[in-house]
């Protein structure tokens, strides 16, 4: 039978989530306050990155412009299904280094093609 005033936190964590959960070691004792507010802090902070990362790999590949109402629908969905996403499987998958790439990667294409489109006016003019 488990104990169920302890809570295990696995040790072979992503890197993201590893930083945030570094410091609690292999159990969290739910009656002490001290540590589950710890362990409340750690996974809300994987939540802001990961919320964060999501915003960004957005804006960086949905290319047109949304109303406001849309871009608020899709906010709010983005933001409760990242909620999900980060309780579910942040800690057993790479969620937030995946977003990371993507941004990264939509990141340096959006630059080339901003480049591309400032050469191609530039010689446009001339």
């Amino acid at each position: 039978m488990t104990d169920m005033s302890t809570l295990e936190v696995p040790v072979d964590l992503w890197p993201i989530a590893d930083l945030f959960f570094n410091g609690l070691g292999n159990e969290v004792n739910l009656n002490n306050e001290e540590e589950v507010a710890a362990l409340f802090r750690s996974f809300f902070g994987l939540y802001l990155v990961t919320v964060a990362l999501a915003v960004i790999t957005f804006k960086l590949g949905f290319a047109r412009k949304l109303p406001l109402v849309k871009n608020i629908v899709v906010y709010s969905v983005l933001i409760i299904g990242t909620f999900f996403l980060t309780l579910i499987l942040g800690l057993n998958l790479p969620v937030a280094e995946s977003l990371l790439v993507a941004a990264l990667i939509l990141g340096i294409y959006r630059l080339r093609l901003h480049k591309e489109r400032s050469a191609r006016q530039q010689s446009g003019q001339s």
